[in-house]
């Protein structure tokens, strides 16, 4: 994915302005870093959004068998503390963490860092951008994160306490530490 990264260090936006300029450019994904830095994302393409919506959609079933948490799309921002607004491809958060949140702030970028997070490489996607986001998701305090790299035919599993493991496809993945049961093929 094209980004288009723009400093704005010396106008920071608050977390309200930030919420308006989203709401306001609907048609556009944004993301900011913790510094600042506003990103621009673009749009996937037919094979990224296929296979991101294939691996969202199962864990979306998982979730709606066990009733454990909520799932998130990668529409949704996450506030997290270190104050970086992100949205990973698809997003899990335990619900008892979820229900403690009020609703207003539910609705809106909601402050929480999600337990489960999976960021799907795709071919415009800058491999080293994409692995220093998956350290600050563990950094704020996600449990686990797959980065699924198509291209090279690996999986990098983040896990909080734990050294990156590296996994060559095919194989299957297991997040049963995290959600009972729930393991996504990659064949």
């Amino acid at each position: 994915m094209e980004t288009l990264t723009i400093d704005f260090s010396k106008a920071t936006l608050t977390d309200q302005q930030f919420y308006y300029l989203c709401r306001q450019n609907e048609a556009l994904r944004f993301e900011m870093t913790a510094q600042g830095d506003l990103i621009v994302m673009s749009p996937v393409g037919g094979d990224s959004g296929r296979y991101e919506m294939s691996i969202g959609a199962r864990v979306w079933n998982w979730n709606e068998a066990t009733q454990l948490g909520q799932v998130f799309s990668s529409s949704t921002i996450f506030r997290l503390p270190s104050g970086a607004k992100r949205s990973p491809d698809v997003a899990w958060v335990e619900q008892s963490r979820w229900d403690a949140l009020p609703p207003e702030e539910q609705e809106r970028f909601p402050p929480i860092a999600p337990d489960f997070v999976i960021e799907l490489r795709s071919r415009t996607d800058d491999l080293k951008t994409l692995q220093a986001k998956m350290q600050e998701y563990l950094n704020n305090g996600v449990k686990l994160g797959w980065l699924i790299n198509p291209q090279d035919q690996k999986v990098e599993i983040y896990e909080s306490g734990k050294a990156i493991a590296m996994k060559i496809f095919p194989i299957s993945l297991s997040a049963t530490s995290l959600m009972p049961k729930f393991t996504l093929s990659l064949d």
